[in-house]
């Protein structure tokens, strides 16, 4: 039997958002190794299947990467069938593409399944169209949690002209206000902060780029999240909004 991973999004948490493609790939599965933010509902498509957490979040507890690829790499080589479920899609801030690359220098065969992403569905969600002709021709998805601690050109996504999605940007509310600001964002510029995107118990703060830490800290504003700055943020369109 040839050794195989999938590198699967789950999607953002609605669990009837996975793609038919991931379902297959659960159906097929031994082993399924999952992040936290993946619903375990997910997981009635592979009941038989042995399911290894091996979640990584911010300020908890986590799973070395290092500890994840060797875990792969050893049911792979041992003829199961992977499943590698990660929240969101996977090349979104998942690490597919690494996970992908390192495998494939161990003769690992991988398949990627793309999933939908918090920032696409939270909007949704909320009735804001991420792209609006006459109002925003395009949009730039960013996190504000980098490994190395390194810097986003903040004036260029500032000048940009596109709908700014931030995930990973709770913790750095004010880094991202104050950046913004700084290259030269409006003030007044909308502000959608989603908690727990696409779940039932989604929650969304709108507000202004100069007034967002104040509203979130009001809000209780908790991870996960994300963040969509930009004039698409003072939409409200009903008939976008996904029904419950």
């Amino acid at each position: 039997m040839n050794a195989k991973v999938w590198l699967v999004g789950a999607g953002p948490g609605d669990p009837e958002l996975l793609t038919l493609k991931a379902v297959k790939a659960l159906r097929q599965a031994d082993v399924v190794m999952i992040d936290d933010l993946v619903n375990p509902a997910v997981l009635e498509h592979c009941p038989d299947a042995r399911v290894v957490p091996v979640g990584k979040r911010g300020g908890c507890r986590s799973t070395p990467q290092a500890f994840i690829h060797r875990l792969m790499l050893r049911y792979a080589r041992q003829g199961k069938c992977v499943v590698r479920l990660k929240g969101g899609d996977p090349c979104i801030f998942g690490r597919g593409s690494e996970e992908a690359d390192w495998l494939a220098e161990h003769g690992i065969e991988v398949e990627l399944v793309n999933g939908i992403t918090a920032g696409l569905a939270g909007a949704t969600n909320c009735g804001i169209p991420l792209t609006l002709r006459g109002v925003a021709r395009g949009v730039t998805l960013v996190t504000a949690h980098t490994q190395d601690d390194s810097t986003l050109n903040w004036q260029a996504l500032a000048q940009g002209g596109t709908t700014l999605v931030v995930y990973m940007g709770v913790a750095k509310l004010s880094e991202v206000r104050e950046s913004l600001l700084a290259g030269g964002m409006r003030a007044d510029m909308p502000v959608a902060m989603i908690e727990n995107a696409s779940l039932p118990e989604q929650r969304e703060c709108r507000s202004s780029l100069a007034s967002m830490q104040q509203d979130a800290l009001h809000f209780r504003l908790q991870s996960p999240a994300i963040l969509v700055i930009g004039e698409v943020a003072g939409e409200q369109q009903q008939a976008l909004a996904l029904s419950a």
